[in-house]
């Protein structure tokens, strides 16, 4: 099965005065004809509950449209937030794209 992915790669702070541009992105690339999407948060260094609510929302339409929601290269601070969150069961989490790469894209 050949599986397409839309990845996405936010930067700074995803939180309450900068969510709204990532709330958009995410949106968009749920509306492509890619089957997943794929959310490298490598160059975010905060995130708070306004950052967790887009992901939370993008993952629920991204379910809807039958699509995939995954996420990587979470930093110490947002891979907490997760588990506080109980977020790091609901989510596909990967360290980074080349393990989601082995992982999803190779039909492991």
């Amino acid at each position: 099965m050949n599986s397409s992915v839309k990845v996405l790669q936010p930067s700074g702070m995803l939180a309450s005065n900068q969510v709204h541009q990532f709330r958009l992105m995410l949106d968009e690339a749920i509306q492509t004809e890619a089957d997943t999407v794929l959310v490298d948060l490598k160059h975010v260094n905060f995130m708070d509950s306004s950052g967790l609510g887009a992901l939370v929302n993008g993952l629920k339409a991204a379910r809807s449209a039958g699509k995939r929601l995954c996420v990587c290269s979470i930093s110490d601070q947002i891979r907490i937030l997760f588990e506080l969150t109980s977020m790091d069961r609901v989510f596909e989490i990967f360290a980074s794209q080349d393990d989601f790469s082995r992982g999803v894209l190779s039909g492991s």
